[in-house]
């Protein structure tokens, strides 16, 4: 067998193939099923860019009318998670208690039934509809609180918003979530994807699917770095600050979180979105202070490393907008898993079309033929 060349992190090599999304880095352009992404942030909505990602064409009305009825009477938790919820250390955090309940979600549908089209439409209901409950209840139960129910009579990103914090949202800030959560949605084989991939290639339950593409996704590197932008905003403190706080991460060769990508070599079209977004927030409901140093740090890491195709990436302002959006920092990678959940599902599907398990090889780099040493001699 011949041995291919070793790339860490399997760098540019192809995994699968696939029709669900569509990056060119060097042009910075986003597709979802060949649909661009700033069509998509600008006429649809979360759960008809989910359809789209899933069953691969755009709903009709009444296949989007009942897609949405379906969701929204399978938002409520069983008892029996909420009771487990409570459990949890109020110290944890929310994306471990978010991969312990999806993977709960197995417990209570344990049929699995991978070739019937109703048990796969099943699952994406409810996985799609409950994510979003039980991020919002784990919220509030670590304080003490009893979860607020959802609310038929919302949309999907507004009844989230309300599940937070009990207070139904303005139209900007519901509709400003809700380009969020398309732009967050799906974005070819990154690690998450890679994780549910390799997860549902066994022909597992969805639900472990996606508990293991949580795991991965809370990772700093990952999903995570939404968090860790804004603790990075918070130590430079100040736009005077920004140019030499960045002259010694660079002395250190430290990592400038929220910037570069392992694909885009220009701006991230996410990021330019999000930033949009951020400025119609911060026009109606005042400025985050930290938005300039943000500014400030983009234009400056342009200069210092814009020719090595180092530029923002969707992580750089979303945690602006969330914060601004009432979200605590820390349910910023929920979040990022409640609009993810849709591209797992959709890779989910489409692997199980022509599955095969994934079974990659290594390049061995240990030692041969050594003596057992006995354990009195050792």
């Amino acid at each position: 067998m011949t041995v291919c060349e070793y790339r860490a992190g399997l760098e540019g090599i192809p995994a699968t193939q696939s029709s669900i999304s569509y990056v060119d880095g060097q042009r910075g352009i986003l597709e979802y099923r060949g649909i661009p992404i700033e069509k998509l942030a600008e006429q649809s909505n979360f759960l008809e860019t989910a359809y789209l990602l899933i069953w691969g064409e755009l709903p009709t009305q009444e296949e989007l009318k009942l897609f949405e009825h379906e969701i929204t009477h399978h938002r409520r938790l069983k008892y029996r998670i909420r009771d487990m919820m409570k459990c949890f250390p109020e110290s944890g955090h929310p994306m471990d208690a978010l991969q312990a309940c999806a993977a709960a979600l197995g417990l209570f549908y344990s049929k699995r039934a991978l070739d019937d089209p109703a048990y796969i439409r099943a699952a994406v209901i409810r996985l799609l509809a409950k994510i979003p409950t039980m991020v919002a209840a784990f919220q509030l139960m670590r304080k003490g609180n009893d979860p607020v129910q959802p609310r038929d009579d919302l949309g999907y990103a507004a009844n989230f918003l309300y599940m937070l914090n009990e207070q139904e949202p303005d139209p900007l800030p519901a509709k400003i979530f809700e380009v969020s959560l398309i732009l967050h949605a799906e974005h070819t084989i990154n690690a998450s994807t890679f994780s549910a991939m390799v997860t549902a290639s066994t022909l597992t339950d969805p639900y472990a699917v996606v508990a293991s593409a949580v795991g991965t996704l809370a990772g700093p590197l990952h999903g995570g770095a939404s968090e860790e932008v804004i603790f990075m905003l918070e130590e430079i403190g100040s736009v005077e600050n920004v140019r030499p706080w960045l002259e010694e991460q660079l002395a250190h060769k430290s990592k400038i979180m929220g910037f570069g990508h392992r694909v885009y070599k220009v701006k991230d079209p996410r990021a330019t979105i999000l930033q949009q977004l951020a400025e119609k927030l911060f026009e109606k409901y005042g400025r985050d202070k930290y938005y300039d140093v943000a500014v400030e740090l983009e234009q400056a890491v342009a200069e210092k490393l814009g020719h090595k195709g180092i530029y923002p990436n969707v992580d750089f302002y979303s945690g602006l907008v969330y914060r601004k959006l009432g979200i605590p920092t820390d349910l910023f990678t929920p979040v990022f898993a409640i609009s993810r959940t849709a591209g797992w599902l959709a890779h989910w599907k489409e692997q199980l079309n022509e599955n095969r398990i994934f079974r990659p090889t290594q390049i061995y780099t240990g030692l041969h033929d050594e003596p057992y040493v006995p354990i009195s001699e050792r």
